[in-house]
């Protein structure tokens, strides 16, 4: 599929802005500004920049818990991202959600979710919406290889099949949960394989290639858009960090992991983009710029807004209709 030029440079700076954003938190993290529970998206940047290129801004997602990536591909605001991470009340969530829980309705982005496997249900729910809704939406459900020998797998994916609802089911298949590795997992090499269980299109992709990454959601997207139904694909992947920020990552051999570093999806793209002519140097250079510049106002703001007083604790815990 021919992407064009302005398309391209989109999803590079998605999927810059996603590698400098998880940097910052990872440094503010030591530092001890942000505290709580953090998993960085850092080396699956182009999964996110790729399938959410493919959508509209009435289409809905649903995150795990390393979800700063979808977040910000969807259209999440850094400010307001970075402020939940400080626990200010400026953030999404008014600081009592933290990196695990993130939501932004208006943008279609249903929640970031600390449960494994728990968007695979709600994507059902959200998927309904949007064929009843009659208005052409979609939903993609982003999940890891984890979660997809959970109960929620066979249970949300079985209904979107039989209800042939507009769901895209991706799974970010970096090869471990925490310290399980999916070789030791499942008796199957491809989680895409499983589709045919459930009669629906499966797909195993680079995760590292944001181009690949495009055009297999496109088919999928296309298909769940003109009432096809749900798609399965699989986006292999790699974690450049540990599971969590504190993770010794004692789990995974090094010689696998260098392996996976030399396949890191931002530096080939813009190698890429730089030898077929698609950019300059200058260009690439004046992206890495204006990440920087927005990034250090989404810091700034969060470290200038106000904090949550204990006081405020227990409002927003339950819905007043």
């Amino acid at each position: 599929m021919q992407i064009n030029k302005q398309k391209m440079f989109s999803m590079y700076k998605t999927m810059l802005t996603i590698r400098r954003f998880e940097e910052r938190v990872a440094k503010l993290y030591a530092s001890g500004s942000i505290t709580g529970a953090v998993h960085l998206y850092t080396g699956e940047e182009a999964i996110a920049a790729g399938v959410c290129t493919n959508l509209r801004p009435d289409d809905y997602i649903t995150s795990t818990h390393r979800g700063h990536g979808h977040l910000i591909a969807k259209g999440g605001k850094l400010n307001l991202m970075m402020a939940e991470l400080f626990q200010k009340k400026t953030g999404y969530c008014k600081g009592k959600g933290g990196s695990m829980h993130i939501c932004d309705m208006s943008l279609g982005i249903i929640g970031s979710n600390g449960i494994v496997g728990a968007g695979l249900v709600i994507s059902v729910g959200a998927g309904q919406t949007c064929k009843t809704n009659g208005k052409g939406q979609v939903c993609v459900c982003f999940f890891g290889d984890g979660a997809a020998n959970r109960g929620t797998f066979h249970e949300g994916i079985n209904m979107a099949s039989i209800w042939k609802l507009p769901i895209v089911f991706v799974c970010e298949n970096n090869y471990y949960g925490i310290s399980g590795c999916q070789r030791e997992m499942m008796n199957i090499c491809n989680i895409s394989d499983r589709a045919k269980s459930y009669g629906i299109p499966g797909l195993t992709a680079e995760g590292n290639d944001v181009l690949a990454v495009y055009n297999a959601t496109a088919e999928a997207v296309e298909r769940a858009r003109s009432g096809g139904g749900p798609t399965l694909l699989e986006f292999r992947t790699w974690r450049h960090r540990g599971h969590w920020e504190g993770d010794p990552d004692e789990w995974r051999k090094k010689e696998e992991h260098e392996m996976w570093l030399k396949k890191e999806p931002i530096g080939n793209f813009s190698k890429f983009l730089i030898e077929n002519k698609h950019a300059t140097k200058e260009e690439i250079a004046q992206i890495e710029d204006e990440v920087i510049s927005e990034l250090v106002e989404a810091i700034n703001y969060a470290k200038e807004s106000p904090s949550v007083s204990t006081d405020q604790l227990y409002e927003d815990v339950y819905f007043k209709g």
